[in-house]
This record gives structure tokens, sequence and C-alpha cells, in this order.
């Protein structure tokens, strides 16, 4: 089944109500009241977006947040009463998108998802609608060279290594394709959020996690970076391909 939310919320009050308030608006929205019930309702359902509290009994919202990043690319809104800068500062550090404390106004809730799913939704058209011009300096035709063994195919919208093709959900794609357009100079976060995302109000967190993916994915050691460098406190910078 396709739901456009799914709310993760230890309140079977509050998180039924909210399901049900979005439903009436015609946004598909189901509830789960555990992280158990969380991971099992992905792994059977397709998900555009999460509500996740931080309180899930005696699991924490913040780990279920860490999971979810490791396999899916969706926007999470934490939602939790817990009002500390420490507590949003991780949220948002981890990959969450946006923090709303409760209480909150179901309206207004209802808008910002809506807003955000809007804008997701265009993002994800726009990687099928990415063209790269012909470029003698990164590549022949349709390829971008990162490396000697690692290349961007824009006509199949791959990332290609030792000829073998690299599993990328399409925000890393994107996010890869745009560093290798502009390798060679610093791009900013906010560059990013604005051309990548198109979106400048998601998290800083959310690059941070698909850096971290597409480190893991073309370095030899992603804790060392050679291919995609941090310029820190102002964005990243993908090395300019040499022939060797």
């Amino acid at each position: 089944m396709n739901y456009k939310v799914l709310m993760i919320d230890d309140d079977e009050v509050i998180a039924g109500s909210t399901a049900e308030y979005f439903n009436m608006f015609d946004v598909k929205t189901a509830y789960v009241t555990s992280f158990e019930d969380a991971e099992k309702f992905l792994n059977e359902n397709t998900v555009s977006l999460l509500l996740l509290d931080i309180n899930l009994g005696d699991r924490s919202g913040f780990d279920l947040c860490k999971k979810v990043r490791e396999q899916y690319d969706m926007p999470i809104l934490f939602v939790s009463a817990r009002t500390s800068d420490d507590d949003v500062l991780i949220a948002l550090n981890i990959g969450g998108d946006d923090y709303i404390k409760k209480p909150y106004t179901l309206s207004i809730l209802l808008a910002k998802v809506k807003t955000i799913l809007d804008r997701y939704e265009k993002a994800r058209e726009a990687v099928q609608a990415v063209s790269v011009p012909r470029s003698a300096d990164k590549g022949i035709g349709s390829v971008i060279r990162i490396t000697d063994d690692i290349c961007i195919d824009t006509n199949i919208h791959k990332l290609v290594s030792g000829g073998a093709p690299i599993s990328l959900k399409d925000m890393e794609y994107r996010l890869i394709l745009y560093l290798a357009e502009n390798s060679g100079r610093v791009v900013t976060k906010e560059e990013l959020l604005k051309n990548v995302w198109d979106d400048e109000f998601v998290g800083e967190g959310t690059i941070a996690v698909h850096i971290r993916h597409l480190r893991e994915k073309i370095e030899n050691d992603p804790k060392n970076p050679l291919i995609i460098k941090t310029i820190w406190g102002v964005g990243y910078m993908l090395e300019e391909y040499a022939a060797k």
C-alpha cells in the first residue's frame, strides 16, 4: 500500500486523531505506536513522509530515525513534547528535516506536511528531467568521469564503478550529479539545499546523511574521503577529474 504519511507516536490518541484529520483532507495517513510496528509497516508499505516522536516507550525515535535513514529516502519530521535545544539539534543532525513541538495545531501541521510533500515530489521529478551538456573536460557525451574507475552515465541515471552500476536513491543521484557538474569548486550547503532539494528549509543534517552514504559507496576510506571533500563551515567539493 502507498501512504503519504506515517505517524509514529506511542500516544495512540494523538497518533490516531492526527491520522484521522489528515485522511479527512485526502492525505492518506496511517499510524503506529511502537518502534517495532514502524519497522514492520515500512517493510510492507510505501511511505512518502514520517512524523516521528522521540519517546517510543522503551525505544527512541532517534534510533529509529538513524535506521530509517540507512534504508529510505523520505522527509522525517520529529514531533515531540521535548523542547530542549539539545533534542532539536540531535534530531536535525541525525537526518530529521524539521522539529515540531507539541502541542501543535492540526491545520498548521497539515499545511507544513503538504508543502514538504509537494517540494519532495517536485525534487524527485526533477531527477528524471536532469540533462547534462557535453563536456570535454568531464566526460564524453552522456558520461561524466569522477575517477578513472567511477563515472556517471546520465543516459541511464546511474553511477558506475568498474563497469558495474552502484545503487543510488534518487536524491543521492541528484546530489552526486550536481557535485560532479560543479567539480573543482566549493559548493555551499545553501546552494545544495536550493538546487538539489529545491527547498532551502530542509535541515543541513539531511545533506550530511546523503554525503555520508555517497562516500560509503565511492570512497576507499569513507572516514578519510579523497573524492568528496568537506570544506568546514561552508560546504563540499568534489575533486575535479584528471586523467591518469
